[in-house]
């Protein structure tokens, strides 16, 4: 049975409803509070930013007791806009906060280094955040789901534009269908062009 809580369907609602703010590579990827695998995990990413076309990345990620690191590439494809660009990215992530009778959500601070790379134009992402959510376990089923949200500061500098520190609140849900595989979903409010959402397919060892 799933074991939950009035926070839990809040949390919920907010996935389903929310529009995306981005991480790193200034797309609308998240972060649970906690690892979901022992040794390291790999997937992919496909992402579709609110101003139009879809951004494709490989992904990437392991840990070292309660800290673990991302790092993520690819490219995305505007669409109606010029030029396609080149993703390149890193994220780091440390456990802070367990869940008590007082407090009920796990936590994680997050912590990235990126950029959009375009011929004679590059945007860097330095983004920061707090990431709190806690995992569902269904009894007797290898199947969890971790809802979570991510408010996010993010510093935007780069090659001919001013350095910007922006807020975003981002949400998603992680979604632990086998011992080995996870499919996620991030969502958020930000700044254009990084409203959109993401979609992910991560294998776990």
């Amino acid at each position: 049975m799933l074991r939950r809580s009035g926070w839990i369907s809040g949390l919920v609602l907010l996935v389903v409803a929310g529009s995306a703010q981005g991480q790193a590579t200034g797309l609308s990827t998240f972060n649970a509070p906690y690892r979901a695998f022992a040794r390291h995990e790999f997937g992919g990413t496909l992402t579709f930013p609110e101003v139009g076309g879809t951004a494709l990345e490989g992904q990437f990620r392991f840990g070292y007791r309660q800290f673990d690191i991302g790092v993520r590439g690819g490219f995305w494809d505007p669409g109606e806009l010029p030029d396609t660009r080149i993703l390149l990215g890193a994220i780091g992530r440390h456990r802070v906060i367990t869940h008590t009778e007082d407090f009920p959500l796990d936590g994680a601070v997050v912590v990235g280094l990126g950029a959009q790379i375009v011929e004679n134009f590059t945007t860097l992402f330095i983004p920061a955040g707090l990431s709190l959510g806690r995992r569902l376990d269904i009894e007797d089923s290898p199947v969890s789901i971790v809802p979570y949200v991510q408010p996010t500061l993010f510093l935007t500098a780069g090659s001919n534009q001013d350095t910007e520190l922006n807020f975003a609140f981002g949400l998603g849900a992680d979604f632990r269908l086998s011992r080995v595989f996870d499919a996620r979903v991030g969502v958020g409010l930000g700044k254009d062009p990084l409203e959109g959402f993401s979609i992910s397919a991560v294998w776990i060892r």
